[in-house]
């Protein structure tokens, strides 16, 4: 590639979630986050998807390190499945670290994988090319940062996901010297966040949620349930300190929560009264209107504390009357269907629920538009190359960075897959790769593609037909077939159907003489048409010859 570095971005271009980007160099790579994405309605079954990294599987000798911007699930949620082929070490923050740590113990990959700390403001260098200059920036996760990297061919600055907060849940705020300091030696490109490209004006700072969790605290009649991601560690700690500045006491559940909070406070990140922090099997002796619970399930997942509680088959908890139920987290693209139906089973099991359309119980992690305007101007790079959103939020970026100057020639949109070849004088766009969605279906990471789901799909729609059915030597029938119905149609109904359905596979078998290659084949043609004349209807057909 001579003097050309190459950007490649894997996921999180075209879409919200699964972020990973390859940046390269000569013979190295660096890679920067591996996050996961939730599985879209259609994608039956799916628990995950993550990036499709096909592009590095032959490249895998010259990754030299993976850099982690947060420990958001959708940079982080990954590296489980991406390390198992990627030999080199991950470098992130401390407290990205130990959310990090958690998940690869859980993974079983511990003792296999390197994890290096860094200190926002620290440089060091990996491989021969890349010096790293992590950078703090405001997001809803303490600890975050985006990154500076020297390369032979110029600084690139990757923002990660940020926000221009003044008054973080944190106190620490964004590192705007350092921000202009790169604009001062010069940045060959920044990949910056999109998210909220279409939001117009600034997003609000962290700090108003805390008006609105202190009327909650103050009104509510009894158990406050507050669901939020595991590893938003900055509204566990307000739940924590409004539970205790109101005399209540808080249980947390979820497994992920509770190991994310142990962590957290391990490490000094969450700083939690003792006499605050109770089991939640200790709630039950208490009066309701001195419990407060945290729990995983902001998104609606079925699997998760809010899931279950919404359908009525959580082992230990109950939804009760006076109730006070919290979605502490924005639905993430994909998932309102799912958060709105989690919200409706909660209203109707006598909770109140309070979510971010109708209270100020979340504020966005990521710089709406006059921030994103503001990043551009303190970094003034020369090219452009807007990440981490959907089409429309990477067109939206880029209209707001020609009004600013950028030249439209030295924008980049493009979307997963796609390699930028860059150089001081040059952007290059190249043909993007075939590639797609690696699903993660329980054990099974990358074994069932878009064929599977369809037949998942279909199943669920229209249901199955199994036929048996038994031969002699002769191809005569023996017996009568055995006719096996699920999801198709209702079991009142289907006797008389079925029997014409048996009729029709008789009258195949004696077409054809019960004969020639495919038998089984033109008898579920045959029965496809028959059920479809008869219901309007086309269930999956399986017919097996004995």
């Amino acid at each position: 590639m001579n003097n050309k570095l190459r950007i490649t971005p894997l996921g999180g271009c075209g879409e919200i979630g699964k972020n990973m980007t390859a940046i390269e160099y000569d013979d190295e790579i660096v890679v920067i986050d591996a996050g996961i994405m939730f599985p879209q309605n259609d994608m039956l079954g799916v628990d995950a998807i993550i990036p499709d990294y096909k592009y590095l599987m032959d490249k895998l000798d010259k990754i030299v390190a993976v850099l982690v911007t947060h420990g958001h699930e959708d940079h982080v949620g990954a590296l489980p499945h991406v390390m198992r082929d990627i030999d080199a070490p991950i470098y992130a923050t401390p407290l990205t670290i130990g959310l990090i740590d958690v998940k690869m113990r859980r993974a079983g990959l511990k003792k296999e994988v390197e994890l290096i700390t860094f200190q926002a403001g620290d440089t060091f260098t990996v491989g021969r090319h890349f010096t790293v200059e992590p950078f703090h920036v405001a997001h809803s996760i303490p600890d975050c940062v985006g990154f500076g990297i020297t390369t032979p061919a110029g600084l690139i600055v990757h923002t990660g996901d940020y926000k221009f907060d003044h008054t973080p849940a944190d106190g620490w705020p964004p590192d705007f010297a350092k921000l202009a300091e790169f604009s001062q030696r010069g940045v060959l490109c920044l990949l910056a966040d999109s998210t909220n490209a279409d939001r117009p004006g600034w997003t609000k700072s962290e700090k108003e949620i805390e008006v609105a969790f202190e009327d909650m605290f103050r009104d509510a009649p009894g158990r406050i349930i507050v669901a939020s991601f595991a590893s938003l560690i900055s509204r566990i700690q307000l739940v924590a300190d409004t539970a205790e500045k109101y005399s209540r006491y808080l249980a947390i559940t979820g497994r992920s929560m509770r190991d994310n909070t142990k962590m957290a406070m391990e490490l000094g990140y969450l700083d939690i009264d003792e006499a605050t922090l109770i089991d939640i099997s200790d709630i039950s002796s208490l009066p309701a209107q001195k419990v407060v619970i945290m729990a995983t399930g902001s998104q609606g997942e079925p699997s998760a504390v809010m899931g279950r509680l919404a359908r009525g088959n959580h082992n230990r908890l109950q939804i009760e009357e006076d109730d006070t139920v919290v979605l502490s987290a924005h639905a993430i693209p994909g998932n309102e269907e799912l958060v709105y139906r989690t919200i409706n089973q909660l209203f109707r099991r006598g909770a109140n629920v309070l979510y971010e359309n109708i209270a100020d119980v979340h504020v966005s992690g990521h710089a709406s538009q006059e921030e994103m305007k503001l990043m551009i101007n303190l970094v003034r790079p020369k090219y452009l190359m807007p990440v981490h959103g959907e089409l429309r939020h990477l067109k939206q970026h880029a209209v707001m960075a020609k009004e600013l100057g950028i030249p439209a020639e030295n924008i980049a949109i493009i979307e997963n897959g796609t390699p930028v070849d860059l150089t001081a004088d040059s952007l290059e766009i190249l043909p993007r790769m075939r590639g797609g969605y690696i699903f993660v279906d329980g054990d099974s990471v990358g074994e069932i593609d878009w064929p599977v789901l369809r037949d998942r799909e279909k199943l669920a729609q229209s249901g199955l037909i199994f036929a048996v059915v038994g031969l002699n030597g002769n191809g005569q029938m023996l017996g009568q077939p055995e006719i096996i119905s699920r999801g198709f149609i209702d079991r009142r109904d289907e006797e008389e159907l079925l029997d014409s359905a048996k009729a029709t596979i008789e009258r195949t078998i004696k077409q054809f003489d019960g004969q020639g290659r495919g038998l089984n084949k033109k008898i579920e043609d045959a029965l496809s048409r028959f059920l479809y004349t008869e219901t309007g209807r086309r269930p999956i057909v399986q017919v097996v010859i004995k």
